[in-house]
């Protein structure tokens, strides 16, 4: 499992579609907000925890498609199901690389954005948690919806379909935490309720992942 994690991580940094696309994407999206909006400094403070969070899963999303496609294509999934590792096994690592080159990378860059949105003081860490508690969600989903369309053409726009209702949770009460934080406010409902789907889908989403890409395989 340790090589098959340290393969996809350096697959992804080579490729430049895991690390680099989802960052890049964050990056812009969060740089033309405000060209879009004004500048309405207490404006941009007010919707900058959701426009960093609908940035960091429209960047989870771009590279969702990388995940098992390259191993569809070249036959390392066929490799990969006679393989001694469980097909539960293989796809949670595979969701493991996603958030490391590209969850794990945005919850870093969060902080830094956010001064280009007038995020409040407050807010910082309450981004910083919400994103490294939501995103391990977004990649499991993710890879659900990968598994669901691998060998398909045209396959990431029906993935994308697929996914993005799937994400609408994660995205409510994440910028919920964070919109609460910066007011001030308590968090632990929309929080413990963020912590609740990430551990709800990582425990249950990779054997319905296995599930389906067994019965692609055949």
């Amino acid at each position: 499992m340790r090589a098959l994690l340290l393969r996809d991580l350096m697959l992804a940094i080579r490729a430049g579609g895991g690390f680099g696309l989802g960052l890049a994407f964050f990056l812009i999206v969060t740089v033309l907000v405000p060209f879009g909006v004004g500048p309405q400094t207490e404006l941009l403070s007010r919707i900058a925890p959701g426009i960093l969070w609908i940035g960091a899963l429209l960047a989870c999303l771009l590279s969702l498609d990388r995940i098992l496609a390259l191993d569809w294509e070249d036959g390392s999934l066929d490799l990969l199901a006679t393989a001694p590792l469980p097909m539960e096994g293989i796809v949670t690592i595979k969701a493991l690389a996603h958030w490391i080159t590209t969850g794990l990378p945005l919850v870093l860059a969060a902080p830094v954005l956010g001064v280009l949105l007038s995020l409040p003081i407050p807010a910082y860490q309450w981004v910083v948690i919400s994103l490294a508690v939501g995103t391990p969600a977004l990649s499991v989903i993710g890879t659900f919806g990968a598994a669901l369309t691998v060998g398909l053409k045209r396959g990431g726009l029906l993935m994308s379909l697929l996914v993005l209702p799937l994400y609408v949770p994660t995205l409510i009460f994440g910028a919920e935490v964070a919109r609460r934080g910066a007011e001030g406010l308590t968090v632990q409902t929309p929080l413990l309720l963020l912590a609740g789907i990430s551990f709800g889908v990582i425990a249950l989403l990779p054997f319905a992942s296995a599930a389906v890409l067994r019965i692609n395989l055949r």
